[in-house]
């Protein structure tokens, strides 16, 4: 099993993507170094393979999560950019079951292949903000424009793109499959997460 991301389609706008998706030549960040690694996979010693391609993993006390919910408590966890970009996202207990199913461990047999590691119902970067606040108690939180974001990214020696950057990709394989999310809401994953 190798882990990948959904990045690997760059920036899609309002494309909805999934494992049939083509990977377009894109950022080099992001598709070039998601694609090599999948290639690195070719020729693996392997009856099977599966590459999961995971969204935004959410789990308590990490880092990305832990930051976003700081803005939000601050007054800053308003939309980044235009806030129309596409999150897909995923509980971390959900893609731990997934990852188990993908090594045939529990749940549904996944077949060979890619897979999908993300919620089914992704949302708009405005929407998970806005989740975010009310998860903090909230209700207003300052926009983030892509200029102050990319003077950011700079000083913080990361890529804007990350934040400006989106993708709508949900799993026709885990459907298929009958996979049940325990958390395929936004709002319910993050009531879970905060408790």
């Amino acid at each position: 099993m190798q882990a990948s991301t959904t990045a690997i389609w760059s920036d899609a706008g309002e494309e909805r993507l999934d494992e049939s998706s083509p990977i377009p030549i894109g950022l080099p960040q992001m598709t070039g170094v998601a694609e090599q690694w999948e290639r690195a996979l070719d020729g693996a010693h392997s009856d099977r393979t599966v590459i999961l391609r995971t969204g935004v993993v959410l789990e308590a006390n990490t880092p990305a999560l832990d930051r976003l919910l700081l803005l939000a408590r601050l007054g800053l966890g308003g939309p980044v950019g235009t806030g129309r970009q596409w999150v897909s996202w995923i509980h971390v207990r959900d893609w731990v079951r997934i990852v188990l199913a993908a090594l045939g461990l529990e749940g549904p047999e996944l077949p060979a292949g890619v897979v999908v590691a993300s919620a089914p119902h992704p949302v708009r970067n405005a929407e998970l903000m806005r989740t975010l606040r009310r998860a903090v108690g909230r209700r207003v939180g300052l926009p983030t424009p892509a200029p102050v974001l990319r003077l950011g990214a700079l000083l913080l020696r990361t890529d804007p793109d990350l934040g400006l950057t989106g993708r709508h990709a949900t799993s026709r394989v885990l459907e298929q499959a009958g996979f049940e999310f325990e958390h395929p809401q936004l709002d319910s994953a993050i009531q879970d997460l905060l408790a």
